[in-house]
């Protein structure tokens, strides 16, 4: 077996196109993720190979310029690419979603206007939903749109927007009660406004501002941001899809394709954290030989690899059950919370078998080990994926008794 992960039915294209990102990772990302990490760098040159690539539009019709591709084939490029650095798909990532969600529910002339320019890569998306004062709660929201005349005035504080610099195109969830009676169910006045915005940071349009990166442990070179809305006044066609009250159900549309993408991103670090330890353990001797040929060693290395297949699997089977049409916030779920356990289970195995140059910067899985608790929280905690996965069982298996 040349690597784990393998995907069993894949098309020629498919098998074409993953083929040329991980030639990509293999020679434009793994050389130098480190360096631009422990700088804090945001990696423009491997952003503008993406772009190159048709990355930005790989699941974007082709009718707008996009490659028309599967969730299967995104999330397989995504697990690519997060082999050779998180930070990399994850600005992949928010962009796909806003363009997703277009696709999705946008207007005729939202999609026209928007996703030729997302295919190529000249818009950048970004998507916020979090507040400081909650996170996966997002019946809490508090930032608020109201109606003046052919606009919307919008005020509130947003959080954790990746991509919040660089994009210029933002989709943001806020509370509107306009047609909505007091009394109305808090995911039923929720509406998702298009912003569009200049890259980079402080105001970078009247009412809006950006006001720098935030400072992570990990995840470092894509830009996570706070986003600030004071009087900004966005035209009522910047409604997704027209009418307002959708928001809510538009975004967790967009969510659960991206707890796909979460648990790809997380079988792509594994599987890296994967191939680093069984490097290191047959080139680190002790006792006389390599530490790969100890027993604990290789109880160790059976089971990381046993988790990056199961992951990959189940991340798999969510993306298929996508791309047929059918329900899969419970696969979706199952995936992103099983991939990311197991991911930083992969990663603290790997960093044990480094021993202590693991705790060393000179050694890549140091920067794996700060990556993978990012994707404990993405995309909502262990704890709401295990809630819908509860819920949605009890919806399947409802005792008739």
């Amino acid at each position: 077996m040349a690597r784990l992960a393998q995907t069993a039915g894949l098309t020629d294209v498919q098998q074409e196109i993953l083929s040329t990102v991980r030639d990509f990772v293999d020679k434009e990302i793994i050389p130098v993720a480190t360096g631009l990490e422990h700088r804090d760098e945001y990696p423009q040159q491997i952003v503008d190979g993406l772009k190159e690539l048709g990355l930005f539009g790989l699941m974007i019709p082709e009718e707008y310029g996009g490659l028309g591709e599967s969730l299967l084939t995104y999330a397989l490029c995504v697990e690519e690419i997060a082999r050779g650095w998180m930070s990399v798909s994850g600005i992949i990532n928010t962009h796909f979603i806003v363009a997703y969600m277009l696709k999705q529910h946008g207007t005729q002339e939202q999609k026209d206007h928007f996703l030729p320019r997302m295919a190529a890569g000249d818009v950048r998306g970004a998507f916020s939903m979090s507040e400081p004062g909650l996170g996966s709660d997002v019946s809490a929201i508090t930032s608020k749109a109201v109606k003046d005349g052919d606009e919307y005035v919008l005020n509130g504080q947003k959080m954790w927007l990746t991509n919040g610099g660089t994009s210029s195109l933002v989709a943001v969830l806020v509370r509107s009660d306009e047609g909505h009676p007091e009394g109305t169910a808090p995911h039923r006045s929720m509406t998702t406004f298009l912003v569009e915005k200049e890259p980079g940071f402080g105001e970078v349009r009247p009412g809006l501002t950006i006001p720098g990166k935030i400072d992570k442990m990990g995840y470092k070179g894509v830009d996570t941001t706070e986003l600030i809305m004071d009087g900004l006044r966005v035209p009522a066609d910047r409604v997704l899809g027209g009418v307002t009250g959708r928001g809510f159900y538009q975004m967790m549309d967009g969510v659960e394709v991206g707890r796909v993408n979460v648990a790809a991103r997380g079988c792509g670090v594994a599987q890296r954290a994967f191939e680093l330890g069984v490097q290191y353990a047959q080139q680190r001797h002790t006792f006389g030989k390599p530490i790969a040929q100890h027993q604990a060693i290789q109880f160790k290395l059976a089971e990381m690899a046993t988790k990056v297949e199961a992951a990959h699997a189940m991340m798999v089977n969510a993306a298929r059950k996508k791309d047929s049409g059918e329900r899969n916030d419970l696969e979706a779920g199952m995936a992103k919370y099983l991939a990311s356990e197991y991911c930083k289970e992969v990663v603290e195995d790997a960093f044990r078998i480094h021993g202590g140059y693991g705790f060393s910067k000179e050694y890549e899985i140091e920067r794996l080990y700060r990556e993978a608790p990012m994707l404990l929280i993405g995309e909502g905690t262990a704890e709401i994926q295990k809630m819908i996965i509860g819920r949605r069982l009890l919806e399947e298996y409802r005792f008739q008794g």
